[in-house]
């Protein structure tokens, strides 16, 4: 080894040199103070990654007002601006001129009968300062002096509904009829009131009953009710 060169030395040296740095240089990248390596997963970008602003399509800012979109010849308009037409709704005319309980009064009319037969008039009276209309049937029921309903409801009879529009002080009428119980033979009561309520309405009108007995349970014993007619029945 004593013969060896001076260049075969400085050769030696060099190579011995390299392999301390790259030692040096591996061991740096394990120091507290160096720089993580960026991950990329999925479909998300990597951190140092731009894009151009997206352009403007009207979709609302953080404050939740929609931002401006730019239309044809320079004029700039809300995307959430209302149309300008405006539509009207019109009142359901049935809805509008229905006559209302508070606007009636009640009464029973005279009774008609025939082939064994009791028939009623249920008269019902525009006495507001309105014009008004009835379609259908009444809602009925007989009742004793304490309010306790006396029989089933009344059955409707097969009729077709018109409006009957009145004018204040006119009167429609629907016809209550049933079999007359001493020929029935059906188990009857004295009602103290006839309760009467308006087509399509919820508060009833109340009315003095003078017709009699009237049947309650037993054969015949169905009360009916036709639909309101122009006029008193009379």
């Amino acid at each position: 080894m004593a013969n060896s060169s001076p260049a075969r030395r400085r050769g030696t040296l060099l190579v011995g040199s390299a392999a301390v740095l790259g030692l040096l240089t591996a061991c740096g990248n394990g120091d507290v103070g160096a720089a993580p390596a960026k991950t990329v997963s999925g479909s998300a970008a990597p951190a140092t990654e731009t894009s151009s602003p997206a352009e403007s399509t009207g979709s609302p800012d953080p404050a939740g007002t929609p931002s401006p979109v730019t239309q044809s010849g320079g004029t700039t308009k809300p995307s959430s601006a209302p149309d300008t037409a405006t539509r009207t709704v019109k009142p359901d005319s049935a809805q509008s001129t229905r006559c209302h309980t508070s606007e009636l009064r009640a009464a029973v009319g005279r009774n008609d009968p025939g082939a064994g037969q009791e028939n009623f008039p249920v008269v019902l009276t525009n006495k507001s300062s309105r014009t008004c209309t009835l379609r259908g049937y009444p809602g009925a029921a007989f009742v004793n002096a304490s309010g306790t309903q006396l029989g089933p409801d009344p059955q409707r009879t097969s009729g077709s509904p018109v409006t009957v529009t009145l004018r204040p002080g006119q009167s429609a009428w629907a016809g209550l009829t049933f079999s007359n119980p001493q020929i029935s033979g059906a188990k009857t009561a004295k009602p103290a009131s006839l309760v009467v309520t308006p087509p399509d309405e919820r508060d009833p009108l109340k009315v003095s009953w003078t017709g009699g007995p009237v049947p309650v349970s037993g054969n015949s014993s169905s009360v009916r009710l036709t639909v309101f007619a122009p006029g008193s029945g009379a």
